[in-house]
């Protein structure tokens, strides 16, 4: 079972085909991933207009790169998945668009995916990973605690009041002059820097609920470096490891108080996860693992080549819904908002049937009715 997966929600242009194989192996054949991060670096962040108009003038060659790497033709897939949201809409639309093309011309299944769903999964693709686990999932635009008890079924535990982690080492690597995106430069800075010169804040840090805020760090940060302008070589390093140190803190508390949710809602998670773009960042990483053998977990990051938007998740998210029967038709629509929580069939549960067909006739009886 092949399918092919498409990611425009962003600043990437990405496709790729991922392969289960008769024994249940997962396979990447092939993604390919055209970052645009050279278009939007003088304006410090993605221009949604230039992003759009990038995607119109890649997509078609990396769809065929994507084939081409795989050394298949359209006819040999089994499915089309592409993201449909959340993002920028202009992009999710030249996406959902080509994706649909093919599916139409071809005529396989196509499969409208959540970008946050894709994330979600990615654990299944690399580690092979069992329902349920604690997903961590942190990117430019959220941060988020859930439960992924299944395919479509997902319980969010807390999330963000203000600024996603990756939107705050942007904002952060921007006040300080570092290159975009802010992530990777926060980190380099940090390597050389010395995270105790400056205590900042940790915010709701000790709080039950497992909800983030990180607005109030982004605000320490900036009032102590306009205070110690003008700044030295030395002084940004300090700053990026004083702050990256305050974010590993936050998140690794937080993440505390999500596993203490998780098990009061009667959930057993069988690993803590996390993903996302955020999820590259190695002290972050290590903050977590710490904290998974504090509560006796595996903890789980896909490989840093899959925690950035790629199109490998968005097919494999397709894989994992196509064999539950769980397909769209052409009225998919691109949306700029999705939250996960929404995906979750009423009143189905692909466990009460044999085969996906039943599943997928039982659905289309449940919306006739």
């Amino acid at each position: 079972m092949r399918v092919l997966g498409i990611e425009t929600t962003c600043d990437e242009t990405a496709a790729a085909i991922v392969e289960v194989t008769r024994s249940g192996e997962a396979k990447i054949l092939s993604n390919e991933v055209l970052s645009q991060i050279a278009a939007h670096a003088a304006f410090g962040g993605v221009v949604p207009e230039i992003a759009a108009r990038a995607h119109v003038e890649a997509i078609d060659r990396i769809v065929g790169s994507a084939f081409e790497r795989a050394g298949l033709k359209p006819a040999d897939i089994d499915a089309v998945a592409a993201a449909a949201g959340p993002g920028l809409v202009g992009g999710v639309m030249v996406g959902l668009t080509t994706g649909k093309a093919i599916a139409l011309v071809t005529g396989k299944p196509f499969i409208a995916i959540n970008h946050l769903e894709a994330h979600a999964l990615t654990a299944r693709l690399t580690d092979d990973l069992a329902f349920p686990y604690l997903l961590l999932l942190v990117s430019g635009g959220h941060t988020q605690l859930l439960a992924v008890r299944g395919v479509g079924d997902y319980l969010k535990l807390g999330g963000t009041i203000d600024d996603a982690v990756g939107e705050a080492f942007d904002k952060i690597a921007k006040m300080l002059g570092l290159a975009y995106p802010g992530g990777p430069s926060v980190e380099r800075e940090a390597e050389k820097g010395d995270p105790e010169r400056f205590d900042f804040p940790r915010p709701m840090s000790g709080r039950p609920n497992p909800d983030f805020s990180l607005s109030g760090l982004k605000t320490a940060v900036r009032l102590v470096a306009e205070r110690i302008a003008p700044l030295s070589d030395r002084d940004v390093a300090d700053l990026c490891a004083s702050f990256q140190a305050a974010v590993v803190d936050v998140l690794v508390d937080r993440t505390r108080a999500g596993l203490r949710a998780c098990r009061a809602a009667g959930i057993t998670p069988s690993a803590l996860v996390v993903a996302g773009g955020v999820a590259a960042n190695q002290p972050i990483r290590r903050g977590l693992t710490r904290l998974a053998t504090e509560a006796g977990l595996p903890m789980v990051a896909p490989p840093v080549a899959l925690c950035g938007d790629n199109g490998a998740m968005i097919a494999w998210a397709g894989l994992e819904r196509l064999r539950l029967g769980l397909i769209d038709d052409m009225s998919a629509v691109a949306r700029p908002r999705w939250p996960l929580d929404e995906l979750r069939p009423q009143d189905l549960t692909p466990q009460d049937f044999k085969t996906p067909q039943d599943f997928k006739t039982r659905q289309d009886a449940k919306a006739g009715e």
